[in-house]
Formats: C-alpha cells, sequence, structure tokens
C-alpha cells in the first residue's frame, strides 16, 4: 500500500495559539485563567464553540450519553477503527488555558493540517474531548473516560451531585449534551493525548518533548494517631500522650518512603486534622491524608509494606494507636509500546529534544490504554505550575508538541494519498 512522506508536513502553529486564546475567552478570570467547571453554562459555550469549530472542518459529530464528545474525519477505509487523540475541556476553579484544552484544540489542528494538504488516511482520525475530566465540580475525576472504559457505570456518574445538589444527568440534559450512543460503544484503535507537562521535570531539562511511558499508580491513605488530650502546663513532657508528636514523625517517613523508592517515588501528606486544635491542649487525636505515588504496582504495594513497617514500629515505640486506611487505588498504567515509540520517532524525525517521562497525574488517557494501544506526549509548562490561573508554556513547545501527535497519529492512520 502507498505511504507517501510526509516528513515535511508541519501544523499551523499560529492558527492553534489564535484557538486555544479564543477558548480562553470563555470562561476568562481576572488573572489570565479560566473558570470554565464542568456541566455549567460556560463549559456548554465551550463546548458549543468546539463543535462548531469542528462542523466548519467538515467533521461529523457523535455525543454519547455522558456527553463524551466525538469528531471524526472520514478515511479511506471508513470500517477501520479511528486513530483518536483528545483531552478535556473543563477547568479547575482557578484553571490555566491549557491542561486539557490543549490537547483537544492540538487534535483539531491536526484535522485542519490534513485538510489543508489535502491528506488521506485509511483510517478514520477522531479528535474527543471527554465530560468532567477535572472533577472540580462533580466526583469522581475523569468521568467521562471512566464511564467508556467501564470503570464505573453511567448510573453511578448521573447519580453525582455538586455542592449544590444538582446531579450531573440533569446538568447534562441541562446543557443539551446528552448523546444518544451507549458509551463504550465507539470504537479505538489507538490514542494518543497531548499534554502540558504539569509538573517541572521538561523545563528543568531544557527538554522540548516528553516520551510518556506511563502515568504513575496512586494510593491514598486516612492515617489517625489517637493519644490523649490533655492541659499543656500541668502535664509533664515524659507522661504526655501527645498524637501530634507522633503524627509528625510519620509524616516525615511519607516523604522519607518516596526518596527510599527512586527515581519516581512520591510521599505527600496533603490534609492534616488536629483535634481539638487548641493553643494550650496536648493533641490528643491527629488525622492526615497519605498520597503514595510509583511507577509500578509492585512499587507501590513496596512503598505501602514500607510505611505500615514504620507506623507498626512508632505505634510499639510510643504506646499510641496508629490506624492506616486506604480510601482510594488507582494502579499504574503503562502506555502501550507501539504508542511510545511512534511519538518517540516522530520528535527525532522533525528535530525535538526529547526525553522519556512519566505521569504523576491521571488523564483520560489512562482509562483509554485499557481499551486500545495509547500514547502520551508532553510538553513543558513555565516553572511546571498548572491547576493555577497562571499557567503558561510558550508558542513554541505547543507547536512542536502538536507536531509530534500529527506525525505520531500519521504513523497509525497511514497516509494513502496526498495532494
Amino acid at each position: 500500500m502507498p505511504n507517501p512522506s510526509f516528513d515535511d508536513l508541519r501544523i499551523d502553529g499560529d492558527r492553534l495559539w489564535r484557538s486555544l486564546m479564543e477558548l480562553a475567552q470563555i470562561g476568562a478570570t481576572p488573572r489570565g485563567g479560566v473558570c470554565r467547571l464542568a456541566l455549567t453554562d460556560l463549559d456548554k459555550q465551550g463546548r458549543d464553540v468546539v463543535v462548531q469549530w469542528a462542523k466548519q472542518a467538515g467533521l461529523k459529530v457523535t455525543v454519547d450519553r455522558i456527553g463524551n464528545v466525538f469528531l471524526r474525519r472520514a478515511g479511506r477505509n471508513d470500517a477501520l477503527p479511528p486513530i483518536v487523540t483528545g483531552s478535556h475541556i473543563d477547568t479547575q476553579p482557578t484553571g490555566g488555558k491549557f491542561d486539557g484544552n490543549y490537547g483537544v484544540l492540538a487534535g483539531l489542528e491536526v484535522v485542519r493540517t490534513l485538510d489543508d494538504h489535502g491528506i488521506v488516511t485509511e483510517a478514520p482520525i477522531e479528535v474527543v474531548f471527554w465530560t468532567n475530566e477535572e472533577g472540580s465540580r462533580f466526583v469522581p475525576v475523569m468521568m467521562g473516560s471512566g464511564v467508556f472504559a467501564k470503570a464505573f457505570t453511567l448510573e453511578h456518574a448521573y447519580a453525582a451531585k455538586d455542592t449544590e445538589g444538582k446531579s450531573v444527568a440533569d446538568e447534562l440534559a441541562r446543557i443539551g449534551y446528552v448523546g444518544t450512543e451507549e458509551p463504550g460503544a465507539h470504537p479505538i484503535g489507538a490514542y494518543f493525548e497531548t499534554h502540558i507537562e504539569q509538573g517541572p521535570v521538561l523545563e528543568d531539562h531544557g527538554v522540548t518533548i516528553g516520551v510518556v511511558t506511563g502515568v504513575l499508580g496512586i494510593r491514598w491513605y486516612d492515617c489517625t494517631v489517637t493519644g490523649m488530650e490533655a492541659h499543656a502546663g500541668p502535664t509533664p513532657m515524659a507522661l504526655r500522650k501527645d498524637a501530634l508528636q507522633v503524627a509528625t514523625k510519620l509524616m516525615q517517613e511519607v516523604v522519607a518512603v518516596a526518596h527510599r523508592h527512586p527515581p519516581h517515588g512520591r510521599g505527600t501528606v496533603g490534609m492534616v486534622q488536629v483535634h481539638p486544635n487548641s493553643r494550650n491542649v496536648i493533641p490528643g487525636r491527629v488525622k492526615f491524608s497519605i498520597d503514595l505515588r510509583n511507577a509500578s504496582d509492585a512499587l507501590v504495594d513496596a512503598m505501602d509494606a514500607d510505611i505500615r513497617a514504620v507506623a507498626a514500629e512508632l505505634s510499639r515505640s510510643s504506646g499510641l494507636p496508629i490506624v492506616i486506611e486506604q480510601v482510594s487505588q488507582y494502579p499504574a498504567q503503562p502506555f502501550h509500546d507501539e504508542c511510545v515509540r511512534a511519538v518517540a520517532g516522530a520528535a527525532e524525525r522533525l528535530g525535538y529534544s526529547s526525553m522519556p517521562a512519566v505521569s504523576g497525574a491521571g488523564h483520560d488517557a489512562v482509562y483509554m490504554a485499557r481499551l486500545a494501544p495509547a500514547g502520551m506526549i508532553f510538553i513543558p509548562c513555565k516553572d511546571g505550575i498548572s491547576h493555577n490561573e497562571i499557567e503558561d508554556a510558550k508558542a513554541e513547545h505547543i507547536t512542536a508538541g502538536a507536531n509530534v501527535l500529527l506525525h505520531a497519529m500519521l504513523e497509525r492512520a497511514t497516509v494513502v494519498s496526498r495532494r
């Protein structure tokens, strides 16, 4: 089958940037960010704009029952499963212009570029934006892709409510994005997602493209240390049962356990509750969160065993009960070797510096990787900052990531002719 050279093919970086800036005006915040929460009126406006752009590009639009939107460019053999790219357009309350939005509009720019050059692919090309990836208004996070991948049911997602008691089902209907297609019925031949890194590694190394090999496994725990509250003045130090002092030792070990399982070990305590939280009372109970992450489930298992052993020894030496309860788990997700190679090869052919990368955050690609070969492309973001109104990325990196996406997708979709 012919496969004409397309090594000279490049996206229109200025057009992509303009699209990003135009979408960022919907829900724009005074500090230069975006607040466009899932299934709000602003989300509807954002969806409508992207759908309008897709129709202008001649794409077929399909919406499923959880509101995932698929934008299809036909292939020569339209019976083949499509090569898909995408992300999300909902944001955090104090979100930026690029998180998620870049992945969707980079995909749209790929399609526009193929049209500009009259390129026909063997397999169809599709762009998707998934519902409620951020989870800011409704939980669970990555809702649309999770329902699509059967990680949880449509009914479970529909029943989720925001802080005002409004449900996903009602809000989807209100904004007019309840489709007829059953989630998961849409075939996917391969999936690529382009994203800002949301961390500082690429920028620190001065590298343009992160070839993402997988997503870290995550375990969340609630830890409770129980002592005895007592008056801070009359109680001698040797006779205290200070829950906070024991808890802080364990908190330090959460960080230490990550250092003991390099290079991708992560250990974080992000939430602490002290009881009774009074200035002159020895703390009698401390509850805090533990977040452990690593590149494989086996490594997270090892970190789990490590921190539990430390907690058992601290409990023995202090005499205070320590309870660690796992509250959530996301398995590590490696990406498909062929997709990883396609990204790395595209970066090399295009002359961009690249390095292997792992994602410490969850993305819709995690669920897609359960269904089809999948891969991700990272580009640097300024100071590694995301989920923040000051989130920023260089236009040249935005262009580079989209060019790599274009060539990786074409490798999977196969070019059969060009003008």
